[in-house]
């Protein structure tokens, strides 16, 4: 027995020493160290050995164990570690190869545009106010001088939800809610940018979505030519310094007078172009006088004060400075048209 345990250790390590798999290593395992392993079949043969030769084979045998099992640990280190390495080398990634391009966003063009308009008029001294684009009939049509009825509502054509509910038409809903807060006891100045809705027909240059900015100065003393005077301001800041702008004669039923305002062409600088249509001028928004009847319904006494109001369209605005043709390329989302207008 003593013999068949010295030949068995002899063969495990020779078979450890030459194996080249973990898998081949497990089954080594098995075989000698296993519950019926060379070693247990051996050692099943212990009753039939005297009561001296048992504590030496015994001994014997636990040594044969031991040294197979370290051998099989020492091999298995050495068969994972270069498992390890060759897994490390196959997976490998060359630092120094040139990464792909980080491709990154930018604000939409109109979003540009609206915040280069905000921060010129909050610089004016103007805030920024925002209001519900639901919106009751009242405050869309009524507290600016558009009683039921009003011949006037039927230029905009207007989405109901209800009688009484509907998608705002224009943001002036938003002065009428501030001068009430106001309850007719201070100056406003402010600007109120959004989102708009009339039931328009699809084509280059309508959408029954847009954008709109209007503005509002109501204090002691406002008059028309402070109305010119910002407007002026504007029209340089967006479109260039050697514009020229016009006031013409107009109606809204919230303002008198109320007025159109034009920008000299800046393709033909005001000679005459297919962009002015032989004109040299461009209707840019409106604006006038805030109707004393709107002022009242606000609380506001027309003796003490006075103001103007005006309105633009960020898309038309967009337009006419970046010479885009199709008010539809705002919202189809083609990357190849938005990203020439990322600011750096």
């Amino acid at each position: 027995m003593k013999e068949q345990l010295v030949e068995i250790q002899k063969e495990a390590l020779a078979k450890v020493a030459e194996v080249e798999t973990l898998k081949e290593l497990q089954e080594i395992q098995v075989a000698f160290l296993g519950r019926k392993g060379s070693i247990t079949t051996v050692l099943r043969g212990m009753g039939k050995l005297s009561a001296e030769e048992r504590p030496v084979i015994g001994e014997l045998a636990n040594n044969v164990r031991e040294e197979i099992s370290g051998a099989i640990q020492g091999k298995q280190t050495v068969l994972e570690e270069a498992a390890l390495e060759e897994q490390l080398q196959k997976e490998a990634i060359d630092v120094t190869l040139p990464s792909y391009p980080v491709k990154f966003g930018g604000p939409h063009i109109l979003t540009s545009i609206i915040e280069d308009i905000e921060d010129l008029f909050i610089g004016l001294g103007f805030e920024v106010r925002e209001g519900p684009e639901v919106e009751t009939d009242y405050y869309n049509f009524e507290a600016l001088n558009l009683p039921k009825g009003h011949p006037a509502r039927d230029m905009q054509d207007t989405f109901y939800i209800t009688n009484e509910l509907l998608l705002r038409t224009h943001t002036s809903p938003v002065q009428a809610r501030t001068m009430q807060a106001y309850k007719g006891q201070q100056p406003v100045r402010m600007i109120c940018p959004g989102k708009v809705y009339r039931r328009d027909n699809d084509d280059a240059t309508h959408s029954h979505q847009f954008n709109q900015i209007e503005g509002l100065y109501v204090d002691k003393n406002v008059r028309m030519s402070d109305l010119k005077g910002i407007l002026t301001e504007f029209a340089k800041h967006m479109f260039g310094q050697d514009r020229d702008i016009r006031l013409r004669p107009s109606f809204f039923p919230f303002t008198e007078p109320s007025v159109e305002m034009d920008i000299s062409c800046k393709v033909c600088n005001g000679k005459g172009c297919s962009v002015c249509k032989g004109t040299g001028w461009i209707e840019i928004l409106g604006a006038g006088m805030v109707h004393p009847k709107v002022l009242e319904m606000a609380g506001y006494d027309t003796k003490v004060y006075s103001g103007f109001a005006f309105g633009m369209g960020p898309d038309r605005i967009a337009m006419l400075k970046y010479g885009i043709d199709d008010i539809r390329q705002f919202y189809t989302n083609d990357i190849r048209f938005l990203k020439q207008y990322h600011k750096a």
